[in-house]
């Protein structure tokens, strides 16, 4: 045997130890058994292949000669350099993604499919995700839709109205006989246009039919053109009965008193009550703001000087922030700082109510509509309730809100067409009239006319 065949006596490893069960066999360089230790194409492109994990280890081969790199012709004491393999498998950029920092309290929904809005809306999907939407302000809905809709609309009343006037005194806005502040239409083109007016809706003492009012288009002071109350009230008359229009507990909510006025509501229509329709959904929204809108004209109906017209979308508007305090009451653990969100709450509220005295704008549509929107607030806000107590106490609020909206409206319309409003609060008109020369210190009608007369 030559030298070339003969064996290579590899270390015996296993010959004493523990494991000396594991005998080793000398392997021979002859044909034949270079012919089974060569391996095949496949088990080499094999073994060339990184691990699952991404670590060739080295020690991978029961010996050297198991090495596919070394051939039949090569000494296993020979060692060849080998190329550093990777511990971490490459990836390429474009499959690295982004994603936010740990927190364990949102990781176990992420992965989960965004809630519909129908499931916001009953609540259905996880509290633990509910609550995160809440403290991330985000609601049953991303647009406003209702609050843009009406505040375009609103905007196309106020400028047929300034036409109206226009066409009316030769200017948009009224300077004779008396100047709006709020820069918009004259008194009588206000009434003309849909104000609350209770003597356009119903018989009012010390307002006869008879009476005559200047006409829209009277700019002298005394007025040297008067008009009757039906012609000042519009829309087709009375037809030879009595007043009847009980639409203007609806219309006063389009129309504002000018251009101030409009600009006032709109900030916070577009900033409160864009914000509360978006946690609201649109369809409990409408509901939500036409009734502290109506209710507001009730109310105001009501207390209110019956010779002063008023309108506005403030009493909606209250009704809307009415949402905010429920709110903030119902999730105050929630909130961030509630305290200071609470005190800023409290001067625009106060705010909201000082404006209420200023001329065409009514305080009790601002507070009528804020005590509606408290009632249908917790009829129809998605409100959570992380235990069965706060549960209870949520639900027993609706039960009791439901009826006494109903009982409210009910009885207040009622007592607006059939009773003296005045015999049972004689003190309320000041609640939203600040006595002046001008309106008799708030006594009587309240109309600020220079001349009236009755035939």
């Amino acid at each position: 045997m030559s030298s070339e065949d003969a064996p290579h006596d590899l270390p015996d490893y296993a010959t004493s130890g523990p494991n000396a069960s594991l005998t080793h066999h000398p392997h021979s360089r002859s044909a034949s058994t270079t012919h089974l230790l060569q391996p095949s194409e496949q088990d080499i492109q094999k073994s060339l292949e990184p691990s699952v994990n991404g670590y060739d280890p080295a020690y991978r081969y029961t010996s050297y000669t198991d090495n596919p790199e070394y051939g039949p012709g090569q000494s296993t004491e020979t060692f060849k350099e080998e190329k550093p393999v990777p511990l971490v498998k490459t990836v390429a950029f474009q499959d690295l993604e982004y994603a936010e920092p740990f927190d364990a309290g949102r990781s176990h929904f992420q992965s989960e499919k965004p809630p519909t809005m129908f499931e916001r809306y009953l609540g259905k999907y996880p509290l633990e995700q509910r609550i995160a939407d809440k403290q991330r302000g985000v609601g049953i809905q991303k647009y406003p839709i209702v609050v843009w809709l009406l505040s375009i609309a609103m905007l196309g009343v106020l400028v047929y109205e300034l036409v109206v006037n226009g066409k009316a005194q030769g200017t948009p806005v009224s300077f004779k006989p008396v100047v709006n502040p709020m820069l918009g239409p004259s008194e009588y083109a206000l009434i003309n246009l849909g104000a609350r007016f209770p003597p356009c809706m119903k018989l009012v003492q010390g307002v006869p039919l008879t009476t005559q009012f200047p006409c829209l288009n009277d700019t002298a002071n005394p007025p040297d053109r008067i008009c009757p109350l039906e012609n000042i009230c519009g829309f087709g008359g009375f037809h030879d009965k009595a007043p009847d229009q009980s639409f203007r507990f609806v219309t006063p909510v389009f129309l504002h008193a000018g251009i101030v006025h409009y600009a006032l509501n709109m900030l916070a229509q577009l900033t409160v009550s864009a914000q509360v329709e978006r946690e609201m959904g649109s369809i409990t929204f409408i509901v939500l703001y036409f009734a502290a809108g109506i209710f507001g004209n009730v109310l105001g109906g009501n207390f209110a000087l019956v010779g002063a017209p008023s309108v506005g979308a403030s009493g909606a508007i209250f009704g809307t922030t009415a949402v905010a305090w429920v709110d903030l009451l119902a999730h105050w653990k929630y909130q961030y700082r509630p305290v200071r969100k609470l005190m800023f709450m409290i001067v625009e509220l106060i705010i909201g109510i000082g404006l209420g005295f200023i001329p065409y704008v009514d305080n009790f549509a601002h507070l009528g509509g804020l005590l509606m929107g408290l009632l249908v607030g917790m009829v129809f806000y998605p409100i959570i309730s992380a235990t069965v107590r706060h549960r209870t106490i949520v639900w027993c609020f609706r039960v009791a809100a439901i009826p006494l909206a109903i009982v409210l409206f009910v009885v207040l319309i009622r007592n607006f067409y059939t009773s003296n409003p005045y015999a049972a609060c004689s003190w309320c008109r000041y609640l939203s009239c600040i006595p002046t020369s001008a309106n008799n210190h708030c006594q009587g009608t309240g109309l600020s006319m220079t001349s009236s007369s009755s035939v």
